[in-house]
């Protein structure tokens, strides 16, 4: 593909410990292009959180480099990391983290309000638009302590994307959900993927989410041991 990739990660290693070192990543590489839906999967303990916390600029690798949108992250400083984090990711967890007494419209809204201090007339456009396209429609008003569990992620996947990041991270997106609603939740990340050429990538231990993405990527003990198209996956397009 001619664009330029979305993320590059290189040789990417991370310890802890400072006489004893743990060494929770091993010389990692990856590079996600535009549009790409890949799936992150291995054991517990391999590496997986530790990879995704990077990426997202949460933490930083012992050596190694990480490049966000043709921005290299290495040397930037918190302000910048947190900038290019609002800017460019976006996040959908295992837990949806809303807010209980807040409407779906008003957690989508507070990210905007987060990052400038303030939101306006087209922050609430973008986020009505946005739980349209999820479903929720009808349910904007409603506190999220009121919707079940796929319609709160369902809303945490509206926060992810209402401002349209160049690379959405979903740890364990459906882990807490029965299967019904984990197929629902797939498939909305699945269009949103498909339609808009977001690039998403997704940690889970489930092998039907992981053979529904169109790549495959295997940690063990800290090392991509595998890297391979899923069998199942359609052509984007």
């Amino acid at each position: 593909m001619a664009d330029a990739p979305v993320l590059v990660v290189e040789n990417v290693v991370k310890e802890y410990g400072d006489a004893a070192r743990t060494r929770a990543l091993d010389g990692v590489s990856l590079r996600l292009v535009r549009g790409e839906l890949t799936a992150l999967i291995g054991p517990s303990g391999s590496g997986k959180s530790t990879l995704l916390n990077i990426i997202g600029l949460l933490d930083r690798p012992t050596s190694g480099r990480v490049i966000l949108s043709g921005t290299d992250t290495t040397g930037l400083g918190d302000a910048q990391l947190t900038a290019l984090r609002a800017r460019v990711l976006g996040f959908v967890f295992q837990f949806h983290h809303l807010l209980p007494a807040f409407t779906a419209l008003e957690n989508v809204i507070l990210p905007a309000w987060g990052n400038r201090g303030t939101t306006t007339r087209a922050d609430r456009v973008a986020a009505e638009k946005i739980l349209r396209a999820v479903g929720l429609g009808d349910r904007m008003s409603y506190n999220a302590a009121n919707l079940s569990g796929g319609q709160q992620q369902r809303v945490a996947i509206a926060r992810a994307l209402v401002h349209e990041p160049a690379l959405v991270l979903a740890d364990e997106p459906t882990g807490n959900l029965d299967t019904a609603s984990s197929d629902e939740v797939f498939a909305l990340m699945r269009t949103f993927n498909r339609e808009l050429g977001t690039t998403v990538l997704v940690v889970t231990h489930d092998p039907r989410i992981a053979e529904g993405c169109d790549r495959i990527v295997e940690l063990v003990d800290g090392k991509v041991v595998s890297d391979r198209p899923s069998t199942h996956a359609k052509p984007a397009g």
